[in-house]
């Protein structure tokens, strides 16, 4: 595979050209994969996707709606059209496609888009990351908590928004996986601005919920709930999970949370959980694992590497996770299945009964 008069060979042979195209596509697509997230960012950044969900433009409309000179158009859409994000129409129109559309409906992804400009300055140098070797990060400046400072008003600000934006994308994965029907309290911990709680109380009129997270954070989310008519229904509670958990509820959940921490931390954080729980209490984990089938690649590079830039965390394996569960005393833990485990996946452990 590695011999150059082979790969020539193997390209012209009928039973192995199909093979050695895909392959020279796939180390073209690794190579260009920076460029064709750049295109996307250059969408976001317009607010393509939408002005075209208000229907299909010919070229002359969308540079003024753009601003942008004709042929820069031109070379955005067909850019765009490559990557299946918009479409050709006749007239020299240009609508929406598949991904393009989707993107319409979930703005967490837009939001998570113009995020990744940190990221990508990160990883100019990812040997110098890998070596520990590199200068303090944009990422662990964006997520204070990671380096083990104190989160103040104006810093959780930013990282605020994006997660409660990005939350929903996976706020009903979660809740049609799991089910709640038994839950007298539910408190989740890192819960954010509130996104993963406000889709549960939307769900369900019973549970009393609360949400933990540090004091500027939870601070953040009562006034946004507030806002949201649902004061009354979820309380917001400050503290550090790394000093203890608050007791009282029957179920927690940590959503995205346990990946975000080293192995020393992440174990003793489940240990706080179960030793907040009552007998018979329920743990809930959700978030995006490594070795997922279909999609390692989002689980061990991708967030190997964000969480590498972040300065805290690892993804872990499905059987990671249910070893630290273990040690941290739950008693059992199972995999549920999801709709879209590429965003996340779900273990639920049990604390023993009396």
């Amino acid at each position: 595979m590695a011999n150059p008069r082979f790969q020539r060979w193997a390209a012209g042979f009928p039973l192995t050209r199909g093979i050695a195209r895909r392959n020279t596509r796939a180390l073209f697509d690794l190579c260009a994969g920076f460029v064709y997230a750049q295109v996307l960012t250059a969408c976001v950044r317009l607010d393509l996707f939408t002005v075209l969900a208000e229907g299909p433009l010919p070229l002359d409309a969308l540079a003024r709606r753009l601003d942008l000179p004709p042929e820069g158009v031109r070379r955005l859409m067909r850019a765009a059209e490559s990557l299946k994000l918009v479409r050709m129409l006749p007239g020299d129109r240009f609508g929406l496609a598949d991904l393009g559309a989707a993107l319409t409906g979930n703005p967490g992804i837009g939001a998570m888009i113009e995020h990744h400009a940190l990221l990508y300055a990160d990883l100019a140098d990812p040997v110098a990351l890998l070596r520990g070797r590199a200068a303090p990060t944009r990422l662990s400046r964006y997520w204070p908590y990671a380096s083990g400072e104190t989160a103040d008003a104006a810093s959780v600000a930013p990282y605020g928004g994006l997660m409660g934006a990005s939350q929903s994308l996976i706020a009903d994965d979660v809740l049609d996986a799991c089910d709640l029907s038994q839950t007298r309290h539910l408190m989740d911990v890192g819960g954010g601005e509130g996104a993963f709680l406000q889709a549960v109380a939307a769900r369900h009129a019973a549970p009393r919920l609360t949400l933990f997270d540090l004091p500027a954070v939870a601070d953040r989310a009562a006034a946004r709930l507030a806002q949201a008519g649902l004061a009354e229904r979820i309380a917001c509670r400050g503290g550090s999970f790394h000093e203890s958990l608050p007791a009282g509820a029957d179920t927690i959940s940590l959503i995205r949370i346990v990946h975000d921490h080293d192995d020393g931390p992440a174990l003793a954080l489940l240990a706080a959980a179960h030793a907040a729980l009552p007998p018979g209490g329920t743990l809930i984990l959700a978030e995006p694992m490594a070795g997922t089938p279909g999609a390692e690649p989002v689980g061990d590079a991708y967030f190997g590497f964000y969480l590498l830039a972040m300065g805290s965390g690892r993804p872990r394996r499905a059987e990671e996770l249910h070893g630290m569960l273990r040690e941290a005393g739950f008693a059992t833990s199972q995999e549920h299945p999801v709709r879209r485990p590429l965003l996340t996946r779900l273990v639920v452990a049990r604390k023993d009964a009396p």
